[in-house]
């Protein structure tokens, strides 16, 4: 068989050789013309897979190393018998360790106690549930919007949006892309959106760049303390009017870690043998395996919790790389935008980290550390 794949899909030959030929192929230029003689389709969120790109060719099996699906024509795959699989969850605890780095970041900014500060989740599926638990070690109240759970439990945990707004200093969005229907988030952060937020408050934007419109945050940024974005409406291109706004402005990486990379890369090889029932040989354990060697001296520290998970993941890093756009010529932004994300440095989560703590730290903060993953000496 042949394997169209994105290349940068971590492991990509060592996990699918077994299968047949693999040809490695930048996202973005995924074609018709390469998909010809292939049978399978691998592919990450830049790809848009529709009958475009696979009416000419014999591909029976798709597969993507992402949680979201926006950018997969699902319904014309089912009616062509063609298999899909997706990643659901790979990466969440890397979008979730994106979101603790970045609030603790803002909170040394504005200097405020995150304790003091309540988050509203819009969104608690794989990703949204992570940030509450991320929240709720750290100790912060979480108000949680997701109308699709709402209607299937009836749990009185679930608030209408308004009453999250209203009521939240931190809203961090975790929903898909969904363009309409009931459950339509399209331009879901909007002007009445934001106009129903607390004065001074806080948004952050992990999930799709379209749930939001830009016009409308730059219109209403007055009502927020930050704002904190790793996608774009239009992205590559990312408009410099919106990233000036910005507090924290990343280039769609809150996702990006190599071990939720990785996981995306086995959820897929695990389809892929049972969809052809084939023993599953290759296993992720054999090329990630926890680097507790990986090791933050925290005896200096003051703030051993800001201190630790700025060092595991120092996120005004991807913020000044990525405002470094704003010196690239307009017609080389797009690219630049992708080869941020395609030559993205390893970034491990925080389980792959051992603290060095002075005997006198503060051990309710050591506690804290360890439920949030690392691993404390």
């Amino acid at each position: 068989m042949k394997i169209v794949a994105d290349l940068n899909i971590p492991f990509v030959k060592e996990a699918f050789n077994d299968f047949g030929e693999i040809e490695l192929i930048s996202g973005r230029e995924i074609s018709s013309k390469n998909l010809k003689d292939a049978d399978i389709l691998l592919v990450r969120s830049v790809t848009k897979v529709n009958k475009e790109l696979l009416d000419a060719s014999k591909v029976k099996f798709v597969g993507t190393a992402t949680i979201g699906v926006d950018h997969i024509d699902i319904e014309y795959l089912k009616n062509n018998n063609i298999y899909f699989t997706s990643a659901p969850g790979s990466n969440a605890d890397s979008v979730a360790e994106y979101v603790v780095s970045g609030i603790l970041n803002l909170s040394k900014k504005y200097d405020f106690d995150i304790k003091d500060k309540k988050v509203g989740i819009i969104g608690v599926g794989n990703v949204g549930s992570r940030v509450k638990n991320r929240m709720e070690i750290l100790g912060v109240e979480c108000l949680l919007n997701d109308p699709p759970k709402k209607r299937e439990t009836n749990n009185e945990i679930y608030l209408p949006l308004d009453k999250v707004l209203e009521n939240s200093d931190i809203i961090t969005v975790h929903v898909p892309l969904n363009i309409s229907g009931i459950d339509r988030t399209l331009h879901l952060i909007n002007d009445e959106f934001i106009t129903k937020m607390k004065n001074n408050s806080i948004l952050i934007n992990t999930s799709r760049g379209k749930i939001m419109n830009e016009l409308s945050l730059r219109k209403n940024r007055g009502k927020l303390l930050a704002l904190v974005l790793d996608v774009w409406e239009t992205e590559p291109e990312v408009n410099i009017e919106t990233l000036e706004i910005t507090d924290i402005a990343t280039p769609h990486i809150a996702g990006y870690s190599f071990d939720g990379k990785v996981r995306g890369t086995e959820m897929l090889y695990h389809s892929l043998c049972d969809f052809f029932k084939k023993e599953k040989k290759w296993h992720k354990t054999d090329f990630i395996k926890p680097k507790n060697e990986l090791v933050i001296n925290l005896k200096d520290s003051y703030d051993i919790i800001f201190d630790a998970v700025n060092s595991a993941y120092p996120i005004m890093r991807d913020d000044k790389i990525l405002k470094e756009i704003k010196n690239i010529k307009v017609e080389e932004r797009a690219g630049f935008f992708d080869n941020l994300r395609k030559n993205y440095p390893t970034r491990r989560e925080f389980y792959n980290y051992s603290l060095l703590c002075d005997e006198n730290a503060d051990k309710e903060s050591l506690k804290i550390l360890s439920c949030l993953g690392f691993l404390v000496k």
